[in-house]
């Protein structure tokens, strides 16, 4: 273990970044549009980067700071996350008044009325702007791609829905040896993040294991048997929406 003050995505990625930088990390698909996207880990690393950059820079935050995110299992939700623990900030998954910032969709919006500052998320596969944003929105696309892609934290506390970093990560690698998972995994997911302990399950443990991940959303069970073997899947973690 390295000191206390290591945030989640440090000991996530640094691991990762020293073995195999390039290999894919995150491989995303959206059966309802068709979409495939690949990151590596350094591709994550480097959204990360600019979106630890955002959230300090921008927005102010620091360290033990509360940030709202109302997001789907998606790449750019993946990377956002990992943002935000690089900032130190605490990461909820739903409405919340004291959060400093929401993370949301466009249909989320309404959910987070009460919070201060609202950053919006097109989820587009090309990283278009939001279409529509209302008055005093952030289109968190255009504003995250002007900050670096190199950052250094500050700090770490609280992680994740009121669970400091270390035991975030003792239940990652707890979930990734209940489910078997080892570096040399494809673990193919159509589960959400939706709690902490689906997002623990489903994103962290894959992750806090060296393994990576095919996440699909709105799955067609048709496709099923060919991606396991398109993508060399080896573990498969087909969960109930």
């Amino acid at each position: 273990m390295r000191e206390l003050n290591q945030t989640v995505t440090e000991a996530l990625l640094d691991p990762i970044l020293a073995r195999d930088p390039g290999g894919p990390r995150i491989t995303y698909y959206d059966d309802s549009t068709g979409a495939r996207i690949e990151l590596s880990a350094l591709t994550l690393a480097n959204w990360a980067a600019k979106t630890a950059n955002l959230l300090r820079d921008e927005f102010g935050l620091t360290p033990g700071a509360r940030v709202a995110v109302l997001l789907p299992a998606h790449w750019q939700t993946a990377a956002a996350l990992l943002g935000c623990w690089w900032a130190g900030v605490e990461v909820v998954l739903q409405p919340d008044a004291d959060a400093e910032l929401a993370l949301v969709t466009l249909d989320r919006v309404d959910d987070v009325a009460e919070v201060a500052e609202v950053a919006v998320l097109s989820l587009d596969p090309m990283g278009a702007p939001v279409r529509g944003l209302p008055v005093g929105l952030t289109d968190f696309a255009t504003a995250v791609r002007t900050h670096g892609d190199r950052f250094h934290p500050g700090g770490a506390g609280v992680a994740l829905s009121g669970l400091p970093v270390a035991e975030v990560l003792n239940r990652a690698r707890k979930s990734a040896a209940r489910q078997g998972f080892t570096a040399d995994d494809r673990v193919l997911s159509e589960g959400g993040w939706g709690t902490p302990g689906e997002l623990i399950d489903g994103l962290l443990a894959v992750w806090s294991s060296g393994a990576s991940l095919v996440q699909v959303v709105d799955a067609d069970p048709a496709q099923r048997d060919h991606r396991r073997a398109s993508e060399r899947v080896t573990m498969m973690r087909v969960l109930p929406r």
